[in-house]
C-alpha cells in the first residue's frame, strides 16, 4: 500500500529523533554510571543494521541520514560496552573471553541480519528491524531483572524507545497491513515495551529513586 510522503516523512522523522533521544540518554547515563545501557546482544544486531543500510544497501531518504546518525551514536555505545563490560559479566565470563564473545556476537549478529536480509530480499530491512526490535524489548527486560538496580536505564530511555518504535510500526502497517509477521512483531515489541517500562517504574520506587528525576 502507497503511505502518502508527508505521513511517511513525519513518522521516519519522529522515529529518527526518539530513537536520538534513546541514544543520547543511554551514553549519558553510561558515562555517569560507568556501565552501558543497552544489552549487547541487541546492541551489536542494531549497529549491524545500521551498518549494512547506511552504506552497504542504503536507505532513501530521510531514512539515510536517520540511520547514519544512529550509527555514530551506536560506535559510543559500543564503547561503553567494551570498556565497562568486562565488570558487568565478571560474574557470568572470564575476563579474558568478553572480547573474544562480544566480538562473536558482533559477527553472528551481522551475519543473520545479512541472511535476513538476502534471503527475503527485504532491502529496506523491515524484517531483521523488527526482529531484532523485539529481541531488544525482552532483552531490556532481562537486563534490569540481572542488574537487580537501573544503572544505565531510566523511564525516559524506556518511553523514547518505546514510541521511537511505535511510529515505524504504523508506517509499516500502512505499507504493509496484510503481513502477519509484522503485524504480530508490532504488537509483541509494544506488549513487551509496556512490560519494562512497569517494572522499571516499579525498581525506581523499591530503590526510592524518583522515576521522573532520573535522566
Amino acid at each position: 500500500m502507497t503511505v502518502p510522503p508527508e505521513i511517511s516523512w513525519s513518522l521516519q522523522i519522529g522515529s529518527g529523533v526518539l530513537w536520538t533521544l534513546v541514544y543520547i540518554l543511554i551514553i549519558r547515563l553510561g558515562f555517569q554510571e560507568k556501565t552501558y545501557g543497552m544489552p549487547i546482544a541487541a546492541l551489536c544486531a542494531n549497529i549491524s543494521w545500521e551498518f549494512i543500510f547506511s552504506f552497504m544497501y542504503p536507505h532513501e531518504l530521510p531514512q539515510n541520514y536517520i540511520n547514519v546518525i544512529w550509527f555514530a551514536f551506536d560506535l559510543i555505545v559500543v564503547f561503553q560496552a567494551l570498556r565497562f563490560g568486562k565488570a558487568a559479566f565478571s560474574r557470568e565470563l572470564p575476563a579474558h573471553l568478553f572480547y573474544p564473545a562480544f566480538l562473536l556476537t558482533m559477527l553472528i549478529s551481522f551475519g543473520a541480519i545479512w541472511a535476513i536480509t538476502y534471503e527475503f530480499k527485504d532491502w529496506d530491512g523491515k524484517y531483521a528491524a523488527f526482529g531484532q526490535n523485539f529481541m531488544m524489548s525482552v532483552l531490556f527486560i532481562s537486563m534490569l531483572l540481572r542488574r537487580k538496580d537501573v544503572s544505565g536505564q531510566s523511564i525516559y530511555i524506556g518511553l523514547f524507545k518505546m514510541f521511537g518504535t511505535l511510529l515505524p510500526s504504523i508506517l509499516f502497517f500502512l505499507r504493509f497491513p496484510l503481513s502477519v509477521l509484522l503485524n504480530f512483531l508490532y504488537v509483541s515489541i509494544f506488549i513487551f515495551d509496556l512490560i519494562y517500562l512497569v517494572m522499571l517504574f516499579a525498581k525506581h520506587k523499591e530503590l526510592g529513586i524518583n522515576p521522573w528525576k532520573r535522566f
